[in-house]
């Protein structure tokens, strides 16, 4: 058997891919440091909203290889088994966390323009439709602006366990994905022209091509041909580490197109996953490393309130973003781990009632999604 075989074989079979929970930790930790720093950074240190890309890039990945093992394991794909999934994850924790915000509104904002705009927004952050409605070119911040991300995931995941349960078991969800990628770098970089400030426009900017190519490299490896010509790029013993490099060196250098460096950070997700023992491994899948990326969803979601409170409680002199984000890190980790052992987990645990009874232990990674940024 030709190794590409083999190695396909081994992936088909894999219950579960743990560097995947380290990756995350690699993309929260540059989120938090962007929400800690006071406004946009040169170079490296500015690109922290990448991290949120890296998050699209595995929920791309995972939910889609998740679907297309139910479609072959059980023949089709229960959209409403999915969405009851779905909602168990990622809605208890959302809406307790904007519960939150609302308090806050109420009782602790200052009466003013911020305040205003939390409220003419909540509908949209109720709604996920963050990313279409909601005004970001103001004067102020803007509370719970990372709701736009998770708006962008939910309205991609409406439509998507449709598209994978067509009969066209390739064609249909590959000319979707691709589609929907070329429309949003079509407007992005005006190929394609629609009225400024239109609402087909803003839908347009925000699909997120990192969730695209995310499915898209799940369907390639699903198949065994694909699979194993990426397998030669990927399947390397230091090609995780090669990719990770790449990742950091797009992000370092000035003028790369966004485009490849989501196409990296999504090779980064191929290279951990093609093979178990990739180089990266050591780091990835230290516990401490994939805890983190573990209760990720639960950091996102707590992050910018606690660094606002270090912020609050922090001497002026003292809060240089670097300051900040060792203070906020530790806090927020323990703030999410606490949620996801006594609040979270009760309710993921009632997910395993919509899950396809033949499919495997692969489906209990979803209990730990992320996505996200400012």
């Amino acid at each position: 058997m030709a190794p590409g075989h083999a190695a396909h074989d081994a992936y088909r079979a894999a219950a579960r891919f743990p560097s995947l929970d380290g990756l995350r930790c690699v993309a929260i930790l540059p989120v938090v440091w962007h929400h800690a720093t006071l406004g946009p950074l040169p170079g490296i240190l500015g690109r922290g909203p990448l991290g949120v890309d890296l998050f699209f890039a595995i929920s791309g990945f995972l939910i889609t290889t998740l679907l297309l093992r139910e479609r072959d394991d059980t023949g089709r794909v229960s959209a409403r088994a999915f969405y009851a999934r779905r909602t168990l994850r990622i809605f208890p924790l959302y809406y307790a966390v904007l519960g939150l915000y609302v308090l806050y509104a109420w009782l602790g904002m200052t009466p003013g323009a911020q305040r205003t705009h939390f409220w003419q927004s909540l509908p949209f952050f109720a709604t996920y439709t963050t990313n279409w409605f909601v005004h970001f070119g103001v004067p102020h911040p803007v509370s719970f602006a990372f709701a736009w991300s998770l708006a962008t995931e939910e309205q991609f995941y409406l439509l998507w366990p449709w598209i994978v349960r067509t009969r066209s078991r390739w064609v249909v969800p590959t000319m979707v994905a691709t589609t929907l990628l070329l429309v949003q770098e079509g407007v992005a970089h005006g190929w394609w022209v629609l009225v400024p400030g239109s609402l087909g426009q803003r839908i347009a900017l925000s699909l997120a091509p990192p969730i695209c190519m995310g499915a898209l490299l799940a369907m390639a490896l699903h198949g065994r041909g694909a699979y194993c010509v990426l397998y030669r790029l990927l399947g390397g013993r230091w090609s995780a580490a090669a990719m990770f490099a790449g990742m950091v060196l797009t992000a370092w250098l000035d003028g790369v197109p966004l485009w490849l460096a989501q196409l990296v950070l999504t090779l980064v997700v191929g290279a951990c996953v093609v093979r178990p023992d990739h180089s990266l491994v050591r780091i990835l899948e230290l516990r401490a490393v994939r805890w983190i990326g573990t209760v990720s969803y639960g950091i996102y979601l707590m992050h910018v309130g606690v660094i606002t409170a270090v912020r609050t409680l922090l001497p002026s002199r003292f809060g240089q973003p670097g300051i900040v984000f060792a203070l906020a890190v530790p806090v927020t980790v323990l703030v999410a781990s606490v949620s996801y052992r006594f609040f979270e987990e009760p309710l993921l645990r009632l997910r395993a009632r919509f899950r396809p009874a033949a499919q495997s232990a692969f489906s209990a990674q979803r209990s730990r999604p992320a996505s996200f940024a400012r």
